[in-house]
């Protein structure tokens, strides 16, 4: 392999599947030691590419040389062997299974052959999470135990367990808070400084400029760009080879005050000006503490935080995933039971999750099955559900929504992230939710789907629904909130009118501020 030669060149990659054709004659080079971002929208082919690359599709036509020879990569292990490691957006570790047995799950040190030894096992995890900056995580610790963005560390201590010379990232920073990401960036400046190729995939277009060396853009299955300077290409040209047009981070524009009207299914009588949900006193100890909020129809309130400062916590607390150590929680007066889904459910509230293929989704049923799945009673009469019904309640509300495509009957696997999170809203639309706490609903979505979300939210609450927002992304929350509680370790440090904070002023709050008095 000469010096200056790609350490990988994919080459007319192709890959169908039935009704799409998802890769059509992709290129791509990676040199040695180099960042090469890889954009395109949800549904561009990123996800199937990788998949190539893993070993974990075939592809139809084309021809990939690593280290300068051709090789067909039959499986995930057949390229980990060659030296490609990927990691995953989706984490596929085992939750069940202590860290250092998911680091070398598939090729534990062993004796005789078939003893594992245990102890030099956590040693070397161990020292591998000391590499990677987090020697607190304990390598004998449950990975269920551990937050997302420790998990994300021990995947990326799983591939750096092998012999890498290239590793796949897929949305790595999406679950990570600021000090994480510099992290991130300072583990993947130490990989390629040893010569290791990392392929990074970001929707985060500032990233990309912040880490990339060079960029490859697909669009509709075929690279339309490839080896573009990443520092230097302008963001309106990246964007528009993702697109097709030029699309900026435009929020809607936000009324001059939430609307009063009540909501269709508001109790007779309730007052229009009266908050939907009220929420006193709710902690939970050692996640956060006691929180007063009242949250009106038609106001969007967000939260601003780090995370593991109590944002996704709260959310979940009040629509009864958690049970609360103190405090409660009503909706139009009424107190909900504390750490009943059912009662926050049958009250009005409705809850977008920052997992939505984990949490949300049935990803292996129809798009009419995932909207209908939180209003089957509507559907069913003396124990027999009626299809027909449920598919028009169904299509009703994805096409309110302008769900892509519009056919009910489709799979939700086959949908891109934007519209599965379009069809995770519109099942609490069917069910004539009232309050919708959102967790992250733009993660894992294009920049072109953002703004569609962006729109569909601010237009659910014109429409009198009242939400309740959680992002770590701080200018999403400045851009559709009406209000916003910034959050540092559990504690609200400020509470104001979005109107009156910026990104600076809202970093500085999350990461030194002292709570208000």
């Amino acid at each position: 392999m000469a010096p200056d030669a790609p350490l990988l060149s994919m080459t007319g990659i192709t890959k169908a599947f039935p009704g799409v054709r998802a890769l059509d004659g992709v290129d791509l080079d990676v040199l040695p030691g180099e960042v090469h971002c890889l954009l395109g929208q949800n549904g561009a082919g990123k996800s199937t590419l990788i998949k190539v690359l893993a070993g974990a599709h075939q592809p139809d036509g084309g021809r990939i040389n690593w280290r300068g020879e051709d090789v067909t990569l039959r499986s995930p292990i057949a390229a980990m062997r060659l030296g490609i490691a990927t990691i995953y957006q989706e984490l596929d570790l085992v939750e069940g299974l202590s860290v250092a047995e998911n680091v070398f799950l598939g090729h534990e040190p062993t004796s005789a052959g078939f003893v594992v030894r245990t102890r030099e096992a956590r040693a070397a995890a161990a020292a591998l999470l000391r590499r990677l900056g987090h020697p607190e995580i304990g390598a004998g610790r449950l990975v269920g135990e551990l937050s997302a963005a420790q998990q994300q560390i021990v995947s990326m201590a799983r591939a750096l367990s092998h012999d890498v010379r290239l590793i796949v990232m897929d949305e790595p920073s999406a679950a990570l808070d600021p000090d994480e990401v510099d992290n991130l960036f300072r583990i993947v400046a130490d990989l390629t400084a040893d010569g290791v190729a990392v392929v990074y995939i970001s929707h985060r277009l500032e990233e990309i400029r912040r880490i990339g060396d060079r960029v490859t853009v697909l669009k509709d299955g075929r690279a339309v760009a490839g080896g573009l300077p990443a520092k230097s290409t302008p963001t309106s040209d990246v964007v528009a080879l993702m697109t097709g047009r030029t699309v900026e981070y435009v929020f809607p524009e936000r009324p001059s005050a939430h609307r009063s009207r009540p909501v269709a299914g508001a109790p007779r009588g309730a007052s229009a000006t009266a908050p939907v949900l009220r929420v006193r006193g709710l902690a939970r100890d050692g996640e956060f503490a006691p929180l007063d909020l009242d949250l009106h129809p038609g106001e969007i309130v967000g939260l601003a935080g780090l995370v593991g400062s109590g944002r996704s916590e709260i959310l979940e607390t009040v629509y009864g995933a958690r049970r609360p150590s103190a405090g409660r929680v009503e909706v139009d007066g009424t107190p909900l039971r504390p750490g009943s889904v059912r009662a926050a459910v049958r009250a009005g509230l409705g809850l977008a999750p920052e997992e939505r293929k984990a949490q949300a989704l049935l990803m292996l049923e129809s798009v009419t099955r995932n909207v209908s799945v939180s209003s089957m009673s509507r559907f069913s009469r003396g124990g027999w559900l009626d299809r027909r019904a449920e598919r028009a309640a169904a299509q009703r509300a994805v096409r309110e929504l302008s769900l892509r495509p519009d056919n009910p009957d489709v799979p939700i696997r086959a949908l891109s992230g934007g519209n599965q999170q379009k069809a995770v809203l519109a099942r609490w639309l069917l069910r004539g939710c009232r309050v919708l706490l959102l967790d992250e609903p733009t993660r894992g979505v294009d920049v072109g789907a953002r703004a569609e979300l962006y729109a569909v939210i601010r237009r659910l609450a014109a429409d009198g629904l009242a939400v309740l927002l959680v992002s770590s992304e701080v200018p999403e929350v400045l851009g559709l909130a009406d209000r916003v509680l910034v959050l540092r370790e559990g504690r609200v440090v400020h509470a104001a009118p979005a109107r009156e904070l910026d990104e600076s002023r809202v970093l500085d709050l999350v990461m030194e501020g002292s709570p208000t008095s």
